[in-house]
């Protein structure tokens, strides 16, 4: 018996939740054909098997959290004897599958496009599934339209396009709620229904417990006067300069922090986080290069970070590394805010809804455009003074006219 554990399915990401098993116990697979869908916080991927054999045992159903090197399901591996295995660790996992004749890079080939792909049609909303699900669906002739997604989170599986294709003129029908008993809050009954996070969500929630736990934050907060720009300037690409510019001045805000072992990266060029608000949650997708790039490439690049953080296709890769972070929430709503930071990263810089406002000038008034800031910073690492200083230089930059 071989035991095969749950494989890193998103560049350090601790665990997964089970969507949908695409076999069942007892039946035989081969080398790399699909296993079973898992969520991650950052899209729905296709486990593919890593072995030619016969699957004894699963270690959790639909719904079910799988952390990160731990046991997913048992095999019979063809030409091997049924000897039960310990569950390994993930570097002894990797070694074991590279030795095998009939083994793949596991990783490798869950990392070649299994994204879940979001599209929209008429009256329905998105719809997800994966790549396997949607090939089943051409296969059939089936509209992914018509189907009635049974799968956690909305996912449409393999057994709702079968489905749809025995009853083709069947239309979809809403999801029924999850049911349970109801708990007591106090004297009351609460009016709606418990919910486990997952994906995305629980991926902030726990990220933003960690920031907690290993941030000492402070906040400074003050307003630019952007009365010299043209009507249409790019008010992100603006921004993303200005934080280069606050770097130049001040570089200890673009840096990374190590509290435990009391330690300071600053960096030479800069990643930018950029914070992109999802239905599933929040996601923090990197920039790169912020410092060499110009303005259209910085908005050809803004672009397919928030087109794929909405299809949930963005590479792993993609996800991490970032050395400071930028908010623009004011664009739904809001002046000032206390944003979070991102451990190892030192700094993010949130920018509020713009608003005009009567300025004094010389011979008189005038009315500009105000575009208030908010710059939280990790009082370990920077000083008050590095953090005035920075902000200093980004409200210098963007009173320019361009």
């Amino acid at each position: 018996m071989t035991t095969f554990v749950l494989p890193d399915l998103g560049e350090g990401l601790p665990d997964a939740e089970i969507v949908e098993w695409l076999v069942k116990e007892g039946d035989s697979i081969e080398l790399d054909a699909p296993m079973v869908s898992m969520e991650t916080a950052k899209a729905i991927v296709e486990v593919p098997s890593p072995f030619s054999g016969k699957i004894v045992k699963f270690y959790g159903q639909a719904g079910d959290i799988i952390k990160t090197g731990a046991p997913l399901a048992d095999f019979e591996v063809d030409g091997i004897a049924p000897v039960k295995e310990q569950p390994k660790t993930m570097a002894e996992t990797k070694s074991s599958t590279e030795t095998r004749a009939d083994s793949g890079t596991v990783v490798g080939n869950v990392q070649a496009g299994n994204e879940v792909l979001q599209e929209q049609f008429t009256a329905i909303g998105a719809f997800k599934a994966t790549p396997a699900v949607r090939a089943l669906a051409r296969k059939l002739q089936v509209d992914l339209a018509t189907c009635t997604a049974s799968g956690r989170g909305g996912v449409i599986t393999a057994s709702d396009v079968k489905k749809a294709a025995a009853n083709p003129t069947s239309p979809p029908q809403p999801k029924a709620e999850a049911t349970r008993a109801p708990k007591k809050v106090g004297n009351a009954l609460p009016s709606g229904e418990w919910e486990a996070l997952k994906g995305t969500r629980r991926t902030m929630a726990r990220a933003m417990s960690e920031s907690h736990a290993q941030v000492v934050p402070t906040t400074l907060m003050d307003d630019a006067d952007i009365g010299q720009w043209s009507i249409d300037e790019d008010i992100t690409a603006r921004l993303l300069r200005a934080l280069w510019v606050g770097a130049k001045e001040e570089p200890g805000l673009n840096a990374w922090f190590d509290g435990e072992q009391g330690m300071r990266m600053v960096h030479k060029v800069m990643h930018v986080g950029m914070a992109i608000d999802t239905p599933d949650g929040l996601m923090v997708a990197a920039l790169r290069d912020v410092h060499a790039k110009d303005r259209q490439t910085l908005r050809q690049d803004i672009n397919r970070l928030r087109d794929n953080a909405s299809q949930r296709t963005i590479p792993a890769g993609e996800l991490k590394d970032f050395t400071i972070v930028l908010s623009n929430f004011g664009k739904f709503a809001g002046r000032y805010a206390t944003p979070v930071i991102t451990p190892p990263c030192v700094a993010i810089v949130a920018a509020g809804k713009l608003r005009h406002e009567v300025v004094p000038v010389m011979g008189g008034l005038e009315t500009h455009r105000i575009m208030p800031l908010s710059l939280t910073f990790d009082h370990r690492a920077c000083t008050g003074g590095e953090a005035a200083r920075f902000l200093r230089a980004m409200l210098d930059d963007l009173a320019r006219p361009s």
